[in-house]
């Protein structure tokens, strides 16, 4: 790779300018101890005191004032390199800041004399640096604008990188490092943020990059966590997370997390996660058959938690039965929807009279309950299911020249069946969804396990902008 150049000699140069690092470091402790003897003297020559309220300024290192330390030495110091390589940290930095497109700060941690962890000649900064770069051009490619901490492999203090996110009024924060373990068969990746400061949106961003790129990139996702005691998690104005895409003490990852392919697919996700975090995919959470006393308030209690709004497609007689848990789910701010009085699906369904006659009672309740009257319904098993294949068509008709719209589904946490356990309830909610870029999502909040996985399954798809069903919303109809 370095031709003409043999090891002995870089073992020579590295000595020598390890003795000059040594020399400049003598010298600088001389001239600050000459320093501190001419303060201490000109003090007790002027017979002054320094008043109680002056303090020490702060002072954060750059490359331009830190300073030099005998600590670790990066390849390029042992092979020699020019300080006119070192270029500025913001090489790709658009030309001016518009208000109107997101701001993406992308921190590649470690840089210049800070290698991070390594193996070998194989260090995190030069990884973090790679991965950093492909995300920025995949961001600016999608419209982004991006400010990098660093573009290049230069040293520029964790205070400074943060410094300069919050200057620029960046909307998120997003951090790339690489892992390592005493154990080397530990794997997998890994996000943190900051799970103390409820005020930024830290957790959605964290699991969005996590999940993203763990499904892009085929990676292990071995944790999202909360309690991240970084600097640029927890100094920065915006949210910020920050990803360690994997450990560098394992072997067989380690030869991943330098190939070329495998950086594309994490820069790839990471990006994929960000873009999700500005333009959502759109879900109409919904839960049929309620109000019911201890199940509807358990999860009223998780979406008001999450600020988020659903839509509940009421039964008449439960509402008569809890008609001050209906008027909560509208002063929450919810859409109530109707679904049946009486949920006996071979008397709803026995004609278009007795439809109708069922429909109304529950309009009545609801209305009586709330002052609502709601424009929007849920057919009890569906608009096409066994018990109504004579008649959906008639009731169907009926119904919209009354002036109501009707709404199913294309995605289940499937809760209506039987003894299934909760983990599966999780899965089917999140496998259901199919990527699609909107969802009507079918749960029933009378059902106790329901409302026990409604947070993770919310956390399991932070793709997706939670939102009320209303009548601009155009149906899904089986």
């Amino acid at each position: 790779m370095y031709e003409g150049v043999s090891f002995s000699q870089k073992y020579e140069k590295f000595c020598e300018q390890r003795k000059k690092r040594k020399k400049r470091l003598r010298r600088l402790i001389c001239e600050s101890a000459v320093l501190i003897f001419m303060v201490v003297t000109a003090v007790l020559l002027s017979d002054k005191i320094i008043p109680n309220n002056v303090f020490p300024m702060e002072v954060f290192a750059t490359p331009e004032n830190s300073i030099p330390d005998a600590g670790p030495i990066s390849i390029e110091e042992i092979l020699g390199t020019d300080e006119t390589d070192a270029v500025a940290a913001d090489e790709s930095e658009p030309d001016s800041i518009s208000n109107n497109v997101p701001i993406v700060f992308i921190d590649a941690g470690h840089g210049g004399i800070d290698s991070g962890c390594f193996d070998g000649d194989i260090l995190e900064k030069d990884i973090n640096l790679s991965i950093a770069r492909l995300v920025r051009d995949k961001l600016a490619a999608a419209g982004f604008q991006v400010i990098m901490s660093r573009g290049s492999d230069v040293y520029i203090a964790k205070e400074d990188r943060v410094i300069k996110a919050n200057s620029v009024k960046a909307d998120i924060y997003v951090s790339i490092h690489q892992n390592s373990s005493e154990d080397e068969s530990v794997n997998g990746m890994e996000v943190w943020y900051d799970g103390e400061d409820k005020e930024r949106d830290s957790k959605r961003l964290a699991l969005l990059v996590s999940h993203q790129t763990a499904g892009i990139a085929s990676a292990i996702e071995r944790e999202v966590r909360d309690d991240a005691d970084f600097h640029v998690t927890g100094s920065t104005l915006m949210p910020a997370c920050l990803i360690e895409t994997g450990f560098l003490s394992n072997k067989e990852e380690r030869e991943k997390l330098v190939s070329a392919e495998y950086q594309e697919q994490l820069a790839s996700g990471i990006a994929q996660g960000i873009i999700y975090y500005f333009y959502p995919k759109t879900m109409y959470l919904t839960f049929d058959d309620g109000p019911s006393e201890e199940n509807t308030l358990r999860v009223l209690d998780t979406l008001k938690a999450r600020n988020i709004k659903a839509t509940f497609f009421l039964v008449g007689e439960n509402v008569e039965k809890h008609p001050e848990i209906a008027r909560r789910i509208v002063d929450e701010g919810h859409t109530i929807g109707i679904h049946c009085y009486s949920h006996d699906y071979k008397s709803i369904y026995g004609s278009v009279d007795s439809y109708a006659a069922d429909f109304e009672r529950a309009r009545q309740a609801i209305l009586n309950a709330t002052g609502v009257e709601p424009r929007i319904f849920r057919f009890p098993g569906g608009s096409i299911n066994a018990y109504n294949k004579e008649v959906y068509a008639d009731i169907i008709e009926e119904m919209t020249s009354r002036g109501y719209i009707y709404y199913d589904w294309n995605a289940s946490i499937e809760d209506a069946v039987a003894n299934a356990e909760p983990a599966q309830l999780l899965a089917n909610g999140v496998q259901t969804t199919l990527g699609r870029n909107k969802v009507i999502m079918l749960a029933h909040d009378v059902v106790y396990d329901t409302g026990i996985i409604l947070d993770d399954l919310l956390d399991s798809l932070p793709e997706y902008e939670i939102k009320p069903l209303d009548i601009s919303v155009e149906p899904i109809q089986f």
